[in-house]
């Protein structure tokens, strides 16, 4: 199912940002579900843009996929709230923070989960590229390389943390990790098969392939 099971459509804000520390993004996701939570009438939120280079492990993830120490690194490493493993962001990889309310929507998080791998998957198709999912695992994989990860957070059906779709970026900052907790799939991105493509062009196939799989209005908001 690829389309909202809520008949009126639904107002979503998008917010095109540049690349953003991601500390001062995590401030302002939960800023939004905490709004969101307490007035359930307030518009859905798209939020996309670039991080500088981070580390970030999900709640339970297992320190042991870090290659480096947390502790006496030079890199920026974050421990949040979102499942999933131990990853990686930096410029030239597009991250997608959706702030819905799936009381409009449903309320299984598998469904979600399913519907984030499809806005990635229609997104690849536009640039003729056939990406894939694992049976068992949460992403999208273009010929065996993971090139989109998903890891997210529901209060109270209000979700935050999102995904992020490797277009162009330095990929050497994955090999300090484990990614995702998976150690025999390679991580890839779209310029090993299209060596021109920009995050700025990839942005709105995202946020129109977006709206087209939940079904919203999307707002874009300056």
């Amino acid at each position: 199912m690829s389309r909202s099971m809520f008949s009126r459509q639904r107002r979503c804000l998008l917010y095109n940002q540049e690349v953003m520390p991601y500390i001062e993004v995590l401030r302002w996701q939960r800023q939004l579900q905490m709004e969101r939570i307490n007035n359930f009438d307030l518009d859905d939120v798209l939020i996309l843009l670039e991080h500088p280079p981070v580390y970030t492990l999900g709640q339970g993830a297992n320190p042991e996929f870090l290659k480096f120490d947390p502790i006496a690194s030079q890199y920026e490493v974050h421990r949040v709230e979102r499942g999933g493993e131990v990853t990686y962001h930096c410029p030239g990889q597009l991250v997608g923070y959706p702030i819905l309310n799936l009381h409009y929507y449903c309320k299984d998080l598998h469904w979600y989960l399913r519907q984030l791998e499809e806005v990635i998957i229609i997104t690849l198709e536009a640039y003729g590229l056939a990406g894939e999912r694992s049976p068992g695992l949460t992403g999208v994989w273009l010929e065996g390389r993971k090139v989109a990860a998903i890891g997210i957070k529901v209060s109270r059906w209000i979700t935050m943390h999102g995904f992020s779709l490797n277009v162009c970026p330095d990929l050497t900052g994955f090999q300090r990790i484990v990614p995702c907790g998976i150690a025999d799939k390679p991580v890839g991105s779209l310029a090993q098969w299209l060596p021109n493509i920009t995050c700025s062009e990839v942005r709105s196939q995202v946020a129109k392939n977006f709206a087209n799989v939940f079904n919203v209005e999307m707002i874009d908001v300056q």
